[in-house]
């Protein structure tokens, strides 16, 4: 899904690049989007459904992402999908993100952030179209409610679809703050590592890859000038919160998001 203006085209055709390298065999490939400009003409482009009601606005979580679960969907796509957030990357064969489970199983990721609480992580998860409208259904009736109550729409569908919940084998799906860049203070010390094993990266929360790839934590952070210079910007802002805002450059980001997904498509570089 891609609607406003945090991420351009060329994060579309990237991941569809890399599906098209990771993918065994044919595969379709939809974007939900208020703006197909710049998509490549072999992505499929579908109006993004309607929530059927007014939009939380207090809460932080991605509630346009609830429309999946009604029927309105049926009319573009159907079966059963694998869904990926735009800021993910691909780094090898993905072909068991389809085959595992059962068609009608409903697959997230765990929620790395907080291992113990049982919620699921909707950056990469499968779902069979149309299957549960009720999900949709029930948020319509009073979607500011259950955002408050929830807070996040990943939180809401974790508790939604429990009775049929599955979460992917551990390690495939890898948090990019979390997995790679590690914690404080090794992020002050050594670059983002790719961690054994992993087959897709995901951003959620950020830096996202464009900002991660050049050292920077966000669009409005200075550019890259080493760990001195972030710690003296942390003692004049006077922000310890902006002490573990620091990432080295990760050339990876690079090398597998642009050149090697794109080495055989025409999507951006």
């Amino acid at each position: 899904m891609k609607w406003g203006d945090k991420y351009g085209p060329e994060y579309v055709n990237r991941l569809y690049a890399a599906a098209k390298t990771y993918v065994t065999g044919d595969f379709s490939f939809a974007c939900l989007t208020d703006d197909r400009s710049g998509l490549d003409p072999a992505i499929l482009s579908y109006p993004i459904p309607e929530l059927g009601c007014t939009p939380p606005t207090k809460t932080r979580g991605k509630w346009k992402k609830v429309a999946l679960w009604g029927k309105e969907i049926e009319q573009y796509l159907n079966g059963t999908v694998l869904f990926l957030d735009l800021d993910s990357i691909i780094l090898d064969n993905i072909d068991c993100y389809f085959n595992f489970g059962d068609p009608e199983d409903i697959i997230l990721e765990r929620n790395w952030a907080r291992p113990l609480s049982g919620l699921g992580q909707t950056s990469v998860f499968r779902f069979p179209i149309g299957a549960h409208p009720d999900i949709l259904a029930i948020f319509q009736k009073d979607p500011q409610a259950i955002a408050d109550r929830f807070q996040f729409e990943q939180h809401y569908i974790t508790h939604s679809t429990k009775k049929f919940l599955k979460f992917w084998p551990r390690g495939w799906t890898r948090h990019f703050r979390l997995h790679c860049l590690g914690p404080m203070p090794w992020r002050l010390f050594r670059p983002a590592v790719i961690p054994k094993g992993s087959r897709i990266i995901t951003f959620p929360g950020g830096p996202n890859p464009s900002e991660a790839m050049v050292g920077k934590w966000s669009p409005t952070s200075p550019p890259y000038q080493g760990r001195r210079s972030h710690l003296l910007r942390v003692w004049k802002e006077r922000q310890l919160s902006l002490l573990r805002k620091f990432i080295m450059p990760t050339p990876w980001i690079k090398t597998l998001w642009i050149d090697q997904a794109c080495q055989n498509t025409n999507c951006d570089k």
